[in-house]
């Protein structure tokens, strides 16, 4: 019943936001007296947080692992792209082979991500430790780069990141149906590259 409930809410809060999702509409989905929702969670922002807590440890913990090893099997010397391919090929690996649940959350961490006033604490609390082990393997990856350019570029491939994960459908319009929003295998062939490109521009290499 639990899995199912929160199933259903993060679908509706994939769609509608936090704001425009209640406690009843969720009860009404899943077939269940509005009742039961209130003994299980206080309030719909307890019911969102635990929606977006759920998947957020898998791939938190997924990443970690993912450049840990590569750290190991570089023994120390990592390259950019190699960096950026254990960070974002893993996450969107997650979404490739995970179907549209999987989908529905990415949408879900893209509101997330955009909304400063309660987001930016949950986006800190469940992604920082591996953030901050991607940003430790750049800076051994390109050791003469100031550590500003390092951020700034972080902040630039978890904007594309993002975007891609929202599923906005505009890339599909403005290229006449070239590339597609679901398509995220195209973006695994081609971001850790271009990303990789960006941050040996903006470090001079």
């Amino acid at each position: 019943m639990m899995e199912q409930i929160l199933d259903v809410a993060e679908d509706l809060f994939s769609k509608h936001g936090l704001y425009g999702v209640t406690l009843k509409d969720v009860a009404k989905q899943v077939g269940v007296h509005h009742t039961l929702m209130n003994y299980y969670f206080q309030d719909k922002k307890k019911l969102f947080d635990q929606v977006f807590g759920r998947r957020a440890v898998v791939t938190s913990t997924r990443r970690i692992e993912a450049l840990e090893a590569y750290d190991a099997a570089t023994k120390g010397k990592p390259t950019v792209e190699g960096a950026l391919r254990a960070f974002l090929d893993t996450d969107l690996d997650l979404y490739i082979q995970g179907g549209e649940r999987w989908k529905n959350y990415g949408a879900l961490g893209a509101q997330v991500a955009n909304t400063p006033e309660w987001g930016a604490e949950l986006m800190d609390k469940h992604f920082d430790p591996v953030v901050l082990r991607l940003i430790a393997l750049l800076k051994r990856a390109l050791p003469n780069c100031a550590d500003e350019d390092i951020f700034w570029g972080y902040h630039f491939v978890t904007g594309a990141l993002l975007l891609t994960l929202a599923r906005t459908g505009r890339i599909d319009k403005l290229s006449g149906g070239l590339c597609q929003s679901e398509d995220f295998e195209a973006v695994k062939q081609r971001m850790a590259r271009f990303m990789a490109g960006g941050f040996l521009a903006i470090c001079g290499k």
